[in-house]
């Protein structure tokens, strides 16, 4: 059974850091890509940042270069989403997304306010 669980979220204020985890089982992660996407209150989901299955290539949304960084372990199945100088509008429901096997997580919130 596919399954991807996300942690790390919570309340944090503006210029403050989150590091969210996704935990993969059932499948190779290693085979797979993996994205991070965020969803805000009223707005569609957007893809936040991807890093291939090997960690050789990433990318990343306009909106959050320079401050996020997307990382993985393969020994842990484990996909990574460090924020930092984090903004109000970086608020959402946080998704990690396998999508070679069209898996999705349950999703973490952030919020970020003072």
């Amino acid at each position: 059974q596919v399954q991807l669980v996300e942690s790390g979220g919570g309340l944090v204020q503006p210029g403050g850091s989150l590091r969210l985890s996704c935990a993969a089982s059932g499948f190779a992660f290693s085979s797979s890509a993996m994205r991070w996407f965020r969803q805000a209150p009223g707005k569609e989901r957007e893809l936040v940042a991807g890093i291939s299955n090997l960690r050789t290539s990433t990318n990343y949304a306009d909106s959050v270069k320079g401050r996020f960084t997307i990382s993985r372990d393969n020994a842990k199945n484990t996909v990574y989403l460090q924020m930092n100088s984090l903004k109000p509008e970086d608020t959402a429901v946080y998704f990690c997304n396998a999508p070679r096997f069209n898996a999705w997580g349950q999703g973490t919130q952030v919020t970020v306010s003072s």
